[in-house]
């Protein structure tokens, strides 16, 4: 990791990125401070003038993750990246000039939840929260995650630590007077088999970063035409998040995978949102190199090039369905009508 200067001039603590090309886990960077990487590369220094539109007042970032190291992680967790805090976060969110978030628990504490509501205890009514719960976790508890901003409960099927789907039809029934929904972290093939019982489910679903269509089929895999009908049902959410995930093209555009939010930004504008997935855990473990998240913002002004889409992913459905505060926009909107 390096350190790299933001637009203020302070510094930002950044993961240093694989050369193009190069193979993570061989050599270390010349930082000396990075195993796992090949050698020095410049990240993108965050300056205002890097990006090439201005979020609508409101924007929420709807893909956040926050690490503390005044919480222990889980010994199980393959995903453990050190020190990605809310105050780091603050200059990407500052740069991107978003003023909402909404902060996923990650695989790397596990069912321990006690890192997001701290957070969520901070950042007050500009956060939302998803969180990560068993059969055990008691009414009493719900409560009070439902006092301090959390709307939803997670699953990752794929991850070392996570509650079982086989509790999903038990737990949404135990978070739908609540008003919560489900957030399903999977690969297109395996949210298709479950499409079903998603459906029959009392409450919204919300399907990670695209629904992880496989590549290189992407559009042509049939788990898309099954995605398509569970949004098509009216109650299932996409994220526009992780474009960076499958992509066997790459940075700098993602082309392949790009392909993928245009077409969701084409047949369902009104079920999206947009997340940076900051710090990007998967990239920091080396799977793949570490994106920019001003070029992650600039990418979704080209797909969604008009100022009613934009505000739409950014503002009108994030505040619909996590409950943020309405907008000035909205209220004028509301007084119009009425």
């Amino acid at each position: 990791m390096g350190w790299i200067k933001n637009y203020t001039g302070s510094h930002v603590y950044a993961p240093c990125v694989p050369l193009r090309g190069g193979l993570p886990g061989r050599a270390p960077c010349a930082h000396g401070r990075c195993a796992g990487h090949e050698g020095p590369r410049e990240m993108s220094v965050v300056q205002r003038s890097d990006v090439n539109w201005r979020a609508p007042s409101g924007s929420v970032d709807c893909h956040i993750h926050l690490y503390d190291d005044r919480f222990a992680a889980d010994p199980r967790a393959k995903l453990q990246p050190q020190g990605m805090t809310l105050e780091r976060y603050r200059h990407v969110q500052e740069a991107l000039g978003l003023e909402r978030c909404v902060v996923v628990q990650p695989s790397t504490y596990g069912f321990d939840n006690a890192c997001l509501l701290h957070h969520l205890d901070l950042l007050g009514s500009s956060a939302r929260g998803v969180a990560v719960i068993t059969e055990h976790t008691s009414q009493r508890e719900l409560v009070r995650m439902h006092d301090l901003g959390v709307r939803a409960i997670r699953f990752s099927p794929a991850r070392e630590v996570d509650t079982s789907i086989d509790s999903l039809e038990a737990l949404a029934r135990r978070i739908e007077p609540f008003g919560w929904h489900v957030q399903l972290n999977a690969r297109g093939p395996f949210v298709a088999e479950l499409a079903h019982r998603l459906l029959a489910l009392p409450v919204p679903v919300v399907i990670d970063h695209m629904g992880r269509l496989p590549q290189p089929a992407g559009l042509t895999d049939s788990s898309w035409n099954d995605l398509r009908r569970l949004v098509d049902a009216g109650k299932t959410w996409i994220k526009l998040s992780g474009v960076y995930l499958d992509s066997r093209e790459g940075p700098e555009f993602y082309s392949d995978t790009a392909a993928i939010a245009q077409a969701w930004i084409a047949t369902a504008p009104e079920r999206l949102l947009w997340g940076t997935d900051w710090p990007h855990p998967a990239a920091l473990a080396g799977e793949m190199p570490v994106p920019d998240d001003v070029a992650l913002f600039n990418m979704l002004g080209a797909w969604a090039p008009s100022d009613d889409l934009r505000w739409r992913i950014l503002v009108e459905n994030p505040c619909k369905l996590y409950g943020f505060p309405a907008t000035a926009r909205q209220i004028d909107q509301t007084d119009a009508a009425s």
